[in-house]
């Protein structure tokens, strides 16, 4: 049966919210993308005059779908050149979805998206649809054909897993934004020693060029092996020039409600890099630089106003 003007509209509704929850999920926009139609495929296949809570209806089929991808993605990754990353929102983006509450803004950090990897695809599922859209243990026990109690269950193993790789409190945005330009003048000074009183002596660096960009594929550790790194990268000279492909800027913004770095050549981002920022310093860096990532993140610039750049390189 062909759905009326208002089945649709009855979709469309819930569209926003339905993309937010597969891009949580996934850590993919596209993949968010897609399986949002997918789930709009089965809605207009459905006897949608009989389903009672459309809204319910949607999640289901929408978080099944988002499960099956993520049993699928995990085999992916094995084969991935590289580390693999999620890909980056920009601040405004409305697939982030609510910020509310603290465990909203935690369930979309880039921080925790990259910690949702360790989860198996159910710890995920319960942690997203709790956490992030306060849904109750008996709805996602609908949802995930499970009981309450392993609801439950599974949610305090994924928040265990999660708080085993997040030890430290973060500070609040103001603070952290200049602790990045803090960060920025000090990259740039062509110094090592500034560099690392910025950060925690564990702190990492991790790069996602998923084969298309050069990206080590090996995390450095300790503050010292970061900091030189990091000095390397900002260091301005004709090798920064070429890399980038040519002119640079770069800006200091907000990527999933986190600090962040964006670069651009011509418009164009070719890199988002996103601090984890802590009360003991930078703890991490996590470079998206893979151009299939930063499509979305591109457009959004495009559409907004950023002012001038915090650095040039010409």
């Amino acid at each position: 049966m062909a759905l009326t003007v208002h089945d649709v509209d009855r979709f469309e509704a819930s569209r926003p919210r339905l993309e937010a929850i597969a891009y949580r999920l996934l850590g993919s926009a596209g993949e968010a993308e897609d399986a949002v139609q997918e789930t709009f495929l089965r809605w207009q296949a459905a006897d949608v005059g009989s389903i009672v809570v459309p809204e319910a209806w949607l999640t289901k089929v929408l978080t099944n779908l988002c499960l099956t991808q993520l049993t699928s993605a995990r085999a992916r990754r094995e084969t991935y050149v590289g580390q693999w990353l999620p890909e980056p929102l920009l601040s405004g983006d409305p697939m982030l979805g609510p910020a509310d509450t603290a465990e909203q803004r935690e369930s979309l950090s880039y921080a925790v998206l990259t910690l949702l990897e360790r989860l198996s695809p159910n710890e995920r599922a319960v942690y997203v649809l709790r956490e992030a859209f306060d849904y109750p243990h008996r709805e996602i026990a609908e949802i995930l054909d499970l009981t309450e109690a392993a609801s439950q269950q599974i949610l305090h193993r994924a928040r265990k897993h999660l708080t085993e790789g997040r030890a430290r409190a973060e500070i609040d945005g103001a603070a952290a934004r200049r602790i990045v330009e803090e960060f920025l003048a000090a990259a740039t000074s062509g110094r090592t020693e500034p560099l690392v009183r910025l950060l925690t002596e564990d702190a990492v660096a991790i790069g996602d060029g998923g084969g298309k960009v050069p990206a080590r594929a090996k995390a450095f550790e300790g503050a010292l092996a970061v900091a030189k790194f990091m000095r390397g990268l900002f260091k301005p000279g004709t090798a920064q020039r070429n890399l980038a492909g040519g002119p640079l800027e770069v800006h200091v913004t907000t990527a999933n409600g986190g600090p962040a770095i964006v670069a651009l050549v011509e418009g164009r981002i070719i890199g988002v890099l996103c601090l984890e920022i802590t009360a003991d310093g930078i703890a991490a860096f996590r470079s998206q630089v893979n151009p299939d990532k930063l499509e979305r993140a591109t457009r959004r610039w495009a559409a907004t106003d950023h002012g001038e750049p915090q650095l040039r390189a010409f």
